[in-house]
Formats: C-alpha cells, sequence, structure tokens
C-alpha cells in the first residue's frame, strides 16, 4: 500500500478516463493496492458501449482480494443504473461462483443497485441460495438483507420468517438492521426478538 487517499485516486481516475483510458488499462500494474484500486475507479468513469465496459468489468473481478477495492469498485459502476437487465444477467455467474470476492463482488452490486419493488424478490432469493464460508461473503450476504429490509421492510420480514441462512449470516442481518438509524424502536425490539441463538445448518 502506497497510502494515496481515494479522493486523490478518484481526480486521477477521472483524468485517465478523460484521456485514453484503454491504453492505461491494458499497461496498468497490479504491484500496489492503489493501482488495482484506480483502475477499478477509471472503468466506473469510462466512457464506451455497455458490453465493452462489461468486458473491463470481467476482465477486473479476479483482480478483487479485499472488502476494500470490491466495495468501491461496484459503488463506481453506476452505468448499472441506466442498464440493469444487461447488468442483472452479467451478474449471474458471479453470485453463482465458488470464490469468495466474485460472490461478494455479486452481492454488493446487488445491494447497490437492484433493492427495489421490480428486483427485491430475485434479489432475497439469491441471497438465500449462496453457500459460502468466507467471512467476507456472509458479512456482504447480511449487509444486503440489512439494506433490503430497510428499503422494503414487508417482503424482507416475510423472507426473514422463511429463509435458509445459516446462523452467522442470519444473526448478522439482524444486528445491522438494529443498527440502522431508518428503523423504529418498536421493529428493532421485534428484530432482537427474532435473534437465533442455538446452531443450525443452512
Amino acid at each position: 500500500m502506497l497510502g494515496v487517499r481515494l479522493p486523490q485516486l478518484r481526480k486521477l481516475a477521472r483524468e485517465i478516463a478523460g484521456s485514453d483510458w484503454r491504453a492505461y488499462l491494458a499497461q496498468a500494474d497490479d504491484e500496489f493496492f492503489e493501482e488495482v484500486m484506480l483502475q477499478g475507479m477509471v472503468i466506473g468513469y469510462a466512457k464506451a458501449d455497455i458490453e465493452e465496459i462489461l468486458r473491463y468489468v470481467a476482465a477486473f473481478v479476479p483482480k478483487i482480494d479485499n472488502w476494500s477495492v470490491c466495495d468501491s469498485f461496484c459503488a463506481g459502476l453506476k452505468f448499472t443504473r441506466s442498464h440493469k437487465e444487461r447488468v442483472w444477467h452479467f451478474l449471474q455467474p458471479y453470485l453463482a461462483s465458488d470464490r469468495e470476492y466474485d460472490i461478494r463482488f455479486g452481492v454488493v452490486m446487488l445491494l447497490n443497485y437492484y433493492i427495489d419493488e421490480s428486483y427485491i424478490h430475485d434479489v432475497l432469493r439469491w441471497l438465500d441460495r449462496i453457500r459460502h464460508d468466507g467471512y467476507y461473503v456472509k458479512m456482504a450476504v447480511a449487509w444486503a438483507i440489512s439494506i433490503c429490509f430497510v428499503k422494503l421492510p414487508e417482503p424482507t420480514m416475510a423472507y426473514l420468517q422463511n429463509h435458509s441462512l445459516d446462523d452467522i449470516t442470519y444473526n448478522k442481518a439482524l444486528q445491522k438492521i438494529v443498527e440502522s438509524h431508518r428503523v423504529t424502536e418498536e421493529t428493532k425490539t421485534l428484530i432482537r426478538s427474532m435473534k437465533r441463538n442455538r446452531s443450525r445448518s443452512g
């Protein structure tokens, strides 16, 4: 790690994206954390056809090896909002992967761009289907479920009453819901009462 701060990286990424960003990505180095982070930011800022951008996204995802790069990269892929159906299909193999950061990438993309009335049931089905022991997968799924609850409490509560999450992920999701400032105290009391204390497979 070089110690370059994120605002500086974003400024540099915008400059690169406004010039020959393809040439930069073709020769970019992966040695330092900031270099990988910068590549991800450039892809987010780059202007091109959606299929070309998704090819760069696909080439970048295998470089993700920590939650910070993953989550910043996902947050920068704002073109998703204009191509939701196409990106939804693009994400499916990552959600079904057995690699920790492939899955986290898919889940964080869901929580950033797909928690709405059109996609909520599909999102919850995917979150319930994921099986991976990786800490950063479990935390991402719990985080996503908490965002689902904050934005769309009714379908998410129905899901929480009939799911197949493991205890760690389920209890962490409840914790994150309780920590939200957008959930009423009455609802937090209910959520706390739903915590699972004994081990259950799943």
